[in-house]
């Protein structure tokens, strides 16, 4: 199939089939290669939701990871911050054993030796409990032997990150992100209740699984008041706002963001720090990752035959996945709620991948990255 009309229906085609399997209720999809315009697709919805396909935010979940990430470079070249140094420096609360030794660069590799994940909110909210919390919890690996996915370690990064920028991390997000690429509307934490905001669940089924599942007995904590609520019980814990979920965004802005990472670098990242944030880092570990991205050569991810090893991207939990090909500069940007509304979790990696084959046969090479139409 070549680029063009076909290759565009091919797509839709696609999101109208995976809404009607129920694999989610409406799909976002864009695809684009840097310097113009790119393609959008949508499915589902209806008029009832309110708004257009480009306008509307998704609860982005572990896309928060990679995209927060920035941040992190970006206070590194303002601040000093040093990935090397051990993140006890900046979180003194977990000095000692067993996180003492832990650096900045393994909380955002994933090899800190966290665990993947933990209701911190059951000791209570807020960052002291959860410090409290996080500094009992035994690690499942030693520092830098092995990739082991963790949200703790990034909630952990998120805490970091904020007391070397000396304020949240919301307001650090929109401050050096979001605000100089003109997404500040489009890309954030927290949104308020009124944006146009793809619904999620309708109650806490997941985390209620986890938590039985645990024999803990906890409440998920409530959205910050005014606000989105994420599916994120941890991040809710934080206001919102934590390194592992919490971010908000349009396919757009979540396509302007990743371009960013790039060879070269864009208008907020250099070349280096682009570089940096996107080559291998854990060579011989498990898994290939670079400072919050995972890469196309990691055993089976979502990246799929039509993205080459060094391709970048990552996926979050509520459905949403982003790759770039640093190789053709293209981005990739698929989003989805699959807990709406009853909290099922189908597999997507399937979807995922043959969106980016036929993705990438319609943008062909005439259409370049750049705005939404």
């Amino acid at each position: 199939m070549n680029g063009g009309a076909s290759g565009s229906d091919a797509v839709a085609g696609l999101l109208g089939r995976a809404v009607e399997a129920g694999l989610a209720r409406r799909w976002v999809g864009l695809a684009a290669r840097e310097g113009g315009a790119g393609m959008c697709w949508s499915a589902g919805g209806s008029q009832a939701d309110g708004a257009e396909a480009a306008d509307l935010r998704f609860d982005l979940a572990s896309l928060t990871k990679p995209l927060a990430t920035a941040t992190l470079l970006l206070l590194a070249r303002r601040d000093g911050l040093d990935l090397g140094q051990p993140v006890a420096d900046l979180v003194p609360e977990l000095a000692g054993p067993p996180w003492g030794g832990v650096t900045v660069a393994q909380c955002a590799t994933h090899t800190a030796g966290f665990p993947a994940w933990a209701p911190l909110y059951a000791g209570g909210c807020g960052r002291d409990a959860y410090l409290e919390t996080l500094r009992q919890v035994r690690p499942v690996a030693a520092a830098g032997a092995r990739v082991e996915y963790s949200c703790l370690g990034f909630i952990v990064l998120g805490i970091a990150l904020e007391r070397a920028g000396g304020a949240d991390l919301g307001a650090l997000f929109a401050e050096l992100v979001a605000e100089p690429l003109g997404l500040a509307d489009e890309l954030g934490f927290a949104p308020p209740a009124a944006a146009s905001v793809a619904p999620g669940e309708r109650r806490w089924y997941v985390e209620e699984g986890l938590l039985a599942a645990r024999g803990v007995a906890a409440a998920a904590p409530p959205a910050l008041a005014g606000t989105a609520p994420c599916d994120d019980g941890n991040a809710r814990g934080l206001g919102g706002a934590a390194g592992n979920a919490g971010l908000f965004g349009t396919a757009a802005a979540v396509a302007r963001l990743a371009a960013e990472y790039l060879p070269g670098g864009g208008e907020l990242l250099d070349a280096a720090e682009a570089e940096l944030a996107t080559r291998c880092r854990t060579e011989g570990l498990g898994q290939a990752r670079g400072v919050g991205w995972q890469l196309a050569s990691s055993p089976g991810c979502s990246a799929g035959p039509a993205l080459p090893p060094s391709a970048f991207g990552h996926t979050g939990f509520t459905g949403v996945s982003v790759w770039s090909d640093p190789g053709s500069r293209a981005v990739y940007v698929l989003l989805g709620n699959r807990l709406h509304p009853s909290g099922r979790t189908p597999d997507l990696h399937p979807l995922r991948r043959r969106f980016h084959v036929l993705a990438g046969e319609a943008i062909g090479e005439g259409a370049r990255w750049g705005a939404r139409d």
